[in-house]
């Protein structure tokens, strides 16, 4: 592997781990308060698509971002009403809600971007940083990307300060493991819950935001693939621990940049066996055979007051 490969492949895993870290790191807070978000590749994929659509219209890809979020944020409220005061099935309302939006930007995606597919959406340049964007090799590779980059390091940052350090990080994690006793100690069980899920929904909504407006400058059918799913996992294989978390997320994104990697070394491995890794990856994750560790308790249990 030669230098430039090297910073190629470091580059792009960092890219592709970046919508799996944002949603990942949402979705974390929400199951310590006991909600699992199955929805979450259905936002991101909304969001990429508000994002690119907002983005287009305006020439703007902040406020392609700002859809986005707003339009995660729409989809992650009504998760809540759903999941949360009606108690339905969370893994049912999740599963439905991402064939709807599949459906959904689909449809919109042909109806309105179906001439136009070819066009380049506005999108967020890279922004590197003095002096380290210099450093041979990783400095090109680590140090210069884009704003949301940045952000979705210091997101996990956030989430951790939260989770550890505040008031309302000791209700999520109150909630998550037993409502009822956090019910009876004076916390608001059900706007926990719903904090939880719009911060989820605001994460995701960055996510597929990102892929729009910040990566390939354009929307796909489809386009997130999966990352949703990637996401949970990550939570899961993380062990609802944001550093961990943090770490399965960037394993998913380097797994998938292989797929790059690999045809440049002259390598004689198949293509689809790469674009299946992370997949793989995941599944061992989920089946239990990378590490154990113990889930919320209260995790897509429903919370009856008083019942």
């Amino acid at each position: 592997m030669t230098e430039d490969q090297l910073a190629v492949f470091i580059g792009s895993g960092l890219r592709l781990a970046m919508p799996i870290l944002l949603a990942g790191s949402g979705e974390l807070l929400s199951q310590r308060a006991g909600v699992l978000n199955l929805s979450l590749d259905g936002m991101m994929l909304t969001a990429a698509f508000a994002a690119a659509l907002a983005a287009w219209l305006t020439k703007s890809p902040m406020v392609g971002l700002l859809v986005g979020v707003m339009a995660s944020l729409v989809f992650a409220f009504f998760q809540a009403i759903l999941s949360v005061t009606l108690r339905a099935n969370q893994l049912v309302v999740g599963i439905g809600f991402n064939i709807l939006a599949l459906g959904a930007t689909t449809f919109l995606y042909r109806e309105i971007f179906g001439p136009l597919s070819r066009d380049t959406i506005p999108g967020f340049g890279k922004v590197a940083v003095p002096g380290l964007s210099e450093i041979p090799v990783i400095g090109p590779a680590l140090f210069n990307q884009t704003g949301l980059t940045y952000v979705a390091f210091g997101l996990v940052v956030v989430t951790w300060a939260l989770l550890k350090y505040t008031s309302f990080g000791l209700a999520v994690r109150a909630v998550g493991e037993d409502p009822r006793a956090a019910d009876q100690a004076g916390i608001n069980v059900t706007r926990t819950r719903y904090l939880g899920v719009l911060y989820a929904g605001a994460l995701a909504g960055m996510g597929g935001a990102f892929m729009s407006v910040a990566d390939s400058n354009t929307f796909t059918e489809g386009m997130t693939k999966g990352a949703g799913y990637l996401a949970i996992t990550a939570v899961i294989f993380g062990g609802w621990n944001p550093w961990k978390t943090l770490a399965a997320c960037l394993l998913f994104g380097f797994a998938t940049a292989l797929q790059f990697l690999v045809p440049t070394m002259k390598l004689d491995v198949p293509v689809a066996l790469l674009l299946m890794l992370p997949y793989v990856l995941a599944l061992f994750a989920v089946a239990g055979f990378v590490g154990t560790s113990r889930q919320p308790s209260a995790l897509t249990l429903a919370f009856r007051r008083g019942g």
